[in-house]
């Protein structure tokens, strides 16, 4: 199976440099910067479940010409989702699936429209990561994991035959018979994650130990609890103990984009609370009342008006 990972960053570079060293076949699709400084320095991993320096690692870039790839993994940012349909496009064919591991749903509908639903999984990934200076992927906790499934459910014999490829590969591979329901409960852990340390612009133990800092991480959960709930998909006992567990148990957690904004950079606050609150029907978009989730997504769109204002 020939695989295409779309970018080399903290996220695609990590499953893609662990599917390398399985000895899988894989070709990542780059700018120019980053083709060069992987000539030089390889792709460079640093993780608590081994450090990897791979050498020779097969790129491609936007204009090249290379037949169809079997499967495209997909990690960019939200807001790089345009772009990076037009890199990967002239690589997809006929039999081409296209395995995107971003949060939320947008990019489902974009993706969906643009190739049809038939070349289209669902999916997502656990794990933390990041480029250090050197432009290295540092892995900064134990996660390692990615799981897909059929936009429709069910077991296909394609998805199986993913999951066989990318199994051995050093990380933890699951395939989903409703993989919907996966995203949206990521989906929600993760929109309750990002709007409250970043209201807060706090760790989850600054923020327990603030005056109603509980309340306040309880209302969101439940906010976006209610609006997947109008979706369709309700969060089930397992979800509400792994939910629990980390948002109510003092430690140093914190979202990506808190990290983002403490780093003065572009946030995903659209995709990932911006869509939540318009996918919440029409009547909570005209709730004028205290809605917590709107207040943080206010917040966060303040902080991109101040940046794009001042750079700042």
């Amino acid at each position: 199976m020939r695989i295409l990972v779309v970018g080399a960053g903290a996220v695609g570079g990590y499953f893609g440099g662990r599917l390398v060293q399985a000895g899988r076949d894989v070709t990542f699709l780059v700018r120019a910067g980053r083709a060069e400084e992987l000539r030089r320095a390889g792709l460079v991993i640093k993780s608590a479940h081994g450090d990897a320096t791979l050498r020779d690692v097969k790129t491609v870039q936007t204009g090249d010409a290379a037949e169809p790839f079997d499967l495209v993994v997909l990690s960019c940012k939200a807001y790089n989702l345009d772009d990076a349909i037009a890199s990967f496009e002239p690589f997809v064919g006929p039999s081409t699936v296209i395995m995107p591991l971003l949060n939320g749903m947008r990019h489902i509908d974009i993706l969906t429209q643009k190739f049809g639903a038939a070349r289209v999984l669902g999916g997502q990934c656990f794990i933390a990561a990041t480029l250090n200076r050197e432009r290295e992927i540092v892995h900064l906790n134990e996660s390692q994991a990615i799981s897909f499934g059929e936009l429709e459910g069910g077991l296909s014999e394609r998805v199986r035959a993913i999951g066989e490829v990318m199994s051995g590969a050093g990380f933890d591979v699951a395939t989903s018979d409703n993989v919907l329901l996966g995203m949206w409960e990521k989906w929600v852990f993760l929109a309750t994650l990002a709007a409250s340390t970043c209201l807060f612009r706090g760790a989850v133990a600054d923020i327990l130990s603030a005056p109603d800092g509980r309340r306040v991480i309880e209302g969101l959960l439940g906010e976006c609890r209610a609006v997947a709930q109008h979706n369709g998909f309700t969060m089930g006992p397992k979800f509400d103990a792994r939910a629990n567990q980390t948002l109510f148990t003092p430690s140093p957690l914190t979202a990506s984009m808190l990290r983002d904004v403490e780093n003065h950079a572009r946030t995903e606050a659209d995709h990932i609370l911006g869509d939540l609150i318009q996918r919440g029907g029409s009547a909570q978009q005209r709730d004028t009342g205290l809605s917590l989730l709107r207040i943080a997504y206010s917040h966060l769109k303040a902080y991109e008006a101040r940046q794009a204002r001042t750079g700042e």
